[in-house]
């Protein structure tokens, strides 16, 4: 008999480390199904969609970097996000390990029903903030946050919103959907 395919959708929160051990403020503050783990991560001080899955090749498909899977990521960055800058990010921009370049990387306004971080951001009276969405198929330690300062627009909060086809869509901070199926419902 085959085992069902769980996934878990994760809006993990500012200050939550992805996983299960180690740090007081882990996974399994929220997360109680057992046999389940990380496709991939989200730093400490990275918010937003990680997902969660019982079947290893469903987390290999996810995570191996040469599957070059989409994920997208709202930025709110210190300073305005010029098209110039915009430009330069999606051209490649040089980092200590090599080239990165955006897939995308587009200007847009604070995304909507966005909740609040605890603790805020730091927001400095005479610097504007604004916010860009930024789509990477590739996943380097740190890489968006290293990529926005080259541009000179550093990054103040980082959400990632989109894995795939998955997405955080109708899923508050600290929540979670699960999702039963086969393994081919989630690779088709």
């Amino acid at each position: 008999m085959t085992q069902n395919t769980t996934l878990i959708l994760l809006n993990k929160p500012f200050g939550m480390v992805s996983q299960f051990s180690g740090d007081d403020n882990n996974l399994s503050a929220l997360i109680k199904t057992p046999g389940v783990y990380p496709a991939g991560r989200l730093d400490k001080d990275s918010e937003g969609l990680l997902l969660l899955t019982n079947n290893g090749q469903l987390q290999h498909r996810i995570a191996e970097p040469k599957r070059k899977m989409e994920k997208s990521y709202w930025v709110q960055v210190e300073g305005e996000a010029s098209e110039d800058a915009l430009q330069k990010l999606c051209s490649g921009v040089t980092l200590r390990d090599g080239t990165a370049r955006a897939i995308r990387a587009t200007r847009i306004p604070s995304p909507e029903n966005l909740w609040e971080r605890h603790p805020p951001i730091r927001e400095r009276k005479n610097i504007p903030t604004s916010w860009i969405n930024l789509t990477l198929n590739e996943g380097r330690n740190r890489q968006v946050r290293r990529m926005t300062a080259s541009v000179d627009l550093p990054t103040l909060r980082l959400i990632r919103h989109r894995i795939g086809k998955w997405s955080i869509d109708n899923i508050l901070s600290g929540k979670f959907l699960t999702i039963e199926g086969k393994f081919s419902d989630f690779v088709a």
